[in-house]
């Protein structure tokens, strides 16, 4: 159990900003930060962090919070996991009694997969750095590839012993359930009829990597054998599971984001050696796609931190021919690319442990070929003189052009292509306008497929309704959040006979404090919240707006329940949705709501009044419909109607 009061210090001293910057790159839009959204595909911002609310908006997914609520969303942390990870980021000293074994059991499916990588990895550094066997063929085998101490303790690096069963043992001898040591893949069960189950380490007799995500959580492993067994494969890792899915992790990225993002740019190597080599040498700004051929997710991981990819590759011919359709899933995404080739023989691992920091840094400065450029030499050494090849590598190149978004970048791609293969710009030209319209067509016929399969027969459309009460509570809730202790100048109205003896709403100023003035409004018209969130949030507002001068939604946010703070973080960060238009460059400038606040609390509180009489209008006909004919209703009915017209009169609205 973490205390109050670790827990207060760790909202206290952590910054929204911060803790997200560590995931996506954020850039400066006026008091606020914008980037790309980590919960959806997307090519232009709609994610937004306020410093000053410390909180932060999604409006492509609508999720919302605080900093603990983005790790929970994000890297799906329980709550005490979010304030763990803050704590320890922090350097913030906390207090947790060791989980006990029915604290175990009571753990869910997915943090119990997670507690059960966390203990492996923890056991085979143990055994690295312990047993003999560990130093003796583990130990040997990192310190042989030239990595140092500091090295394979950073990266966390470990062995299994060669040993049917040493792991799973050990761990079901700690309590650790065999189910989840069988779903995260550390374990093979097999089934025997008429007997227990026998249980394997699906490690046995293998160095290390394990494979982290991007807040540092231990996901899943790579194990390399060190046998020359040659029925067993070289490399071996998890297989997918609920917290591991390959296609979405690239390996180091957990040690390398602060790097991408100051650099801003992203090597990518092919092995786990690579990575640590790279590191070692001072060249952080790496990471690895583990031996699986490049996917979308994993570029979009990158996009998150950076715009920039240099692909690093050996000299090897067959995999700079495999490289090039990772370069075309990058160009996709709208990203800048450039390759690397290393000397024949040699690959980053070993280019980065035989040579100083200065050179290789200069190597990879020199070498980092444009794309258009890598291509068409690579591409036209296979052509030679073959006008047929020759003809089709144009072809390969303006395909891979046509992946680009930006029209910009795909005319400077055109003229660069022209000028290297030495064939006009307008057949190039056309040849990109035929393969654009093809690729419209393609897209065109697939929506249509997918709309036929799923046509449904409609009567009539139905409209969504717009809850109007729903969005005046919300309103009321906003307006308390953002100014609920300022002071200000309102025009009350009150109802009095004038001299004709009529019924009218005449002006008076009062001076209140926003929360005062909407507390009052509501108590007098014996008005009660109808949605049931906005009405426990609306207590919490008053009771703290009352208690205190110096009102903070953060320290608000630590008593809060998710979905309510969820609720709240979008409510406060409504307005910044009209910050990413960017107005002012199409020289419109909107009006400072602070400037009228008077006004839109009263406005809000009229609206509200006319909606709820309107409904009782609507209640009331229905009950002399139901009761024929009552002329105490009547009456009541017409004097709501002449109070509704009063105070649309003064929201100058005109009532058919």
């Amino acid at each position: 159990m973490i205390s109050k009061n670790t827990i207060d210090q760790v909202y206290e001293i952590s910054r929204v900003e911060e803790v997200i910057g560590d995931f996506v790159q954020l850039k400066k839009s006026g008091s606020n930060y914008k980037g790309l959204s980590p919960f959806s595909d997307e090519r232009t911002p709609s994610f937004m962090v306020s410093p000053v609310k410390q909180i932060w908006k999604d409006f492509s997914s609508g999720k919302g919070g605080n900093a603990v609520a983005f790790l929970m969303e994000h890297e799906h942390f329980s709550y005490p996991e979010a304030i763990r990870y803050l704590a320890k980021k922090y350097n913030i000293e906390i207090e947790e009694t060791e989980r006990t074994d029915e604290e175990k059991e009571q753990a869910n499916e997915r943090e119990s997969m997670y507690l059960v990588s966390e203990y492996a990895s923890n056991y085979f550094i143990k055994t690295l750095w312990e047993s003999e066997l560990g130093k003796a063929i583990g130990l040997s085998y990192f310190k042989e590839r030239g990595f140092s101490d500091d090295t394979i303790k950073k990266f966390q690096l470990g062995y299994n012993p060669d040993q049917w069963d040493a792991f799973t043992a050990t761990a079901i001898q700690d309590k650790y359930q065999l189910e989840y040591l069988s779903k995260t893949g550390l374990t093979i069960v097999k089934e025997q009829p008429g007997g227990p189950p026998r249980t394997f380490d699906r490690f046995k007799g293998r160095v290390m990597f394990p494979i982290h995500s991007m807040s540092g959580r231990v996901l899943g492993f790579g194990g390399r054998i060190l046998t020359n067994d040659k029925k067993a494969a070289k490399y071996l890792n998890s297989p997918e599971s609920d917290i591991y899915h390959k296609s979405k992790v690239l390996y180091g990225i957990y040690y390398a984001k602060k790097a991408i993002a100051k650099e801003d740019n992203c090597y990518l190597v092919e092995g786990y050696t690579d990575v640590i080599q790279m590191h070692q040498k001072g060249i952080e700004n790496v990471v690895a796609s583990s031996g699986t051929a490049l996917t979308p997710e994993q570029i979009r991981l990158i996009n998150r931190l950076t715009k920039n990819i240099t692909v690093l590759f050996d000299g090897d011919a067959a995999g700079l021919r495999a490289s090039l359709r990772g370069i075309d899933l990058i160009l996709e995404q709208g990203m800048n690319v450039k390759v690397c080739t290393f000397p024949e023989g040699e690959d980053p691992d070993s280019f980065s442990k035989n040579n100083p920091y200065e050179d290789v840094v200069h190597y990879l400065e020199q070498n980092a070929k444009d794309f258009i450029q890598f291509k068409t030499s690579l591409l036209a050494q296979e052509a030679a003189d073959d006008p047929i090849k020759r003809a089709d590598t144009v072809r390969d190149i303006v395909h891979s052009i046509a992946k680009i978004p930006d029209r910009i970048q795909k005319e400077i791609y055109i003229q660069e292509c022209a000028k290297i293969m030495q064939i006009s710009e307008e057949v190039l030209y056309n040849t990109l306008a035929q393969i654009d319209k093809k690729t419209v067509q393609e897209a065109t016929k697939k929506n249509q497929q997918a709309q036929k399969a799923f046509e449904v027969v409609k009567d009539q459309e139905v409209i969504e309704k717009v809850d109007v009460q729903f969005q005046l509570e919300r309103k009321i809730i906003e307006l308390l959040l953002l100014y609920g202790s300022q002071k200000e100048s309102f025009e009350d109205l009150v109802l009095k006979e004038n001299e004709e003896g009529d019924l009218e709403l005449q002006p008076e100023i009062v001076e209140a404090k926003v929360y005062e003035k909407i507390y009052l409004d509501l108590q007098e018209d014996e008005i009660e919240l109808s949605n049931e969130q906005f009405r426990q949030i609306y207590y919490q507002l008053m009771e703290r707006l009352n208690a205190s001068e110096e009102f903070s939604v953060q320290t608000m946010f630590t008593e809060m329940e998710h979905g309510m703070a969820q609720e709240v973080s979008s409510i406060l960060m409504e307005e910044e949705r009209y910050v990413l238009h960017n107005w002012e460059r199409k020289d419109i400038y909107p009006k400072d709501k602070k400037v009228g606040v008077a006004q839109l609390v009263g406005e809000t509180i009229l609206t509200l009044r006319c909606h709820l009489i309107k409904s009782r209008i609507l209640q009331l006909q229905q009950e002399t419909v139901d009761q024929q004919e009552n002329k105490e209703i009547l009456e009541e009915i017409m004097n709501y109607l002449q109070l509704n017209k009063l105070l649309n009169a003064k929201l100058n609205r005109v009532l058919a």
